[in-house]
């Protein structure tokens, strides 16, 4: 008894040619079309999203609408709306606020899904122009080998903040302020006049102060550490302050942005 295998090529979607006899279910027009789908297998398992510029990515990966996409397009919108509109300026910093948080959220959601196509720290640090290290830090989701719990689940939630305070004391010259919550060591090491001593430094190296970028935030065991990039005059730095469990500041330095 003959069997009739009238479906449609995988690849180019016309309908095969009726086959008769026994054999393997046919899939594909012919050898042309079996290896065009297996290279486009392969571009959308291998694809470098680094090189291929997000308009041109449509081909890659079909567009899905997310909630965070729907939550971006909605706080953009109210943000345009703050700003071409009689609003007070407080409002339209509520607005990029949000649209900021949405931002990372969406950054941390995509970061993972890069993740998860097997693309490295690496080619996700140069997408985002930091090392691989630095990438690693902000986005991954290490487990900690004595819990098995993932240690971003212990970062100081106001972390950023505090650190960004610091720095703006250190900005002002309120070195008391600065010091504040030191733990015992770094009180002992760094206090008030050794710390102004050390930003005198760095303004003769670099310059004035003019700005300061967004703190990144991650976990190193029981401590959780910002960086925060810093802009001067005549060169850049960032400061690394680490807080301990009780959130005190165990650790503050500032380097180079390279060797974070």
């Amino acid at each position: 008894m003959e069997a009739h295998d009238t479906q449609a090529c995988r690849h180019c979607g016309k309908a095969l040619q009726p086959r008769s006899g026994q054999g393997r279910k046919r899939e594909y027009c012919d050898s042309t079309c079996r290896s065009a789908a297996r290279r486009t297998r392969d571009r959308r398992e291998h694809v470098k999203e680094n090189l291929t510029p997000l308009p041109r990515q449509g081909h890659i990966y079909e567009a899905t609408e997310t909630p965070a996409a729907t939550g971006l397009e909605e706080a953009a919108r109210r943000l345009m709306e703050q700003l071409s509109t009689t609003s007070t300026p407080l409002d339209a910093v509520a607005a990029v606020r949000d649209l900021a948080r949405l931002v990372d959220h969406a950054m941390r959601a995509e970061v993972a899904r890069a993740r998860t196509a097997g693309h490295t720290w690496q080619e996700i640090g140069d997408v985002l122009g930091s090392s691989r290290q630095a990438a690693f830090q902000r986005f991954s989701r290490p487990l900690d080998p004595r819990t098995g719990t993932p240690m971003t689940e212990k970062i100081m939630p106001d972390a950023s903040d505090r650190a960004a305070a610091l720095i703006a004391d250190l900005i002002e010259t309120r070195w008391e302020d600065a010091c504040r919550d030191f733990d015992e060591t770094m009180a002992a090491d760094l206090g008030p006049a050794r710390l102004a001593a050390v930003w005198a430094q760095v303004i003769g190296t670099v310059g004035g102060y003019e700005g300061m970028g967004e703190p990144a935030v991650h976990q190193a065991g029981d401590h959780t550490v910002v960086n925060v990039p810093l802009s001067f005059e005549a060169g850049d730095l960032a400061a690394r302050v680490s807080y301990d469990r009780d959130g005190k500041v165990s650790g503050f330095y500032l380097t180079p942005p390279s060797t974070l």
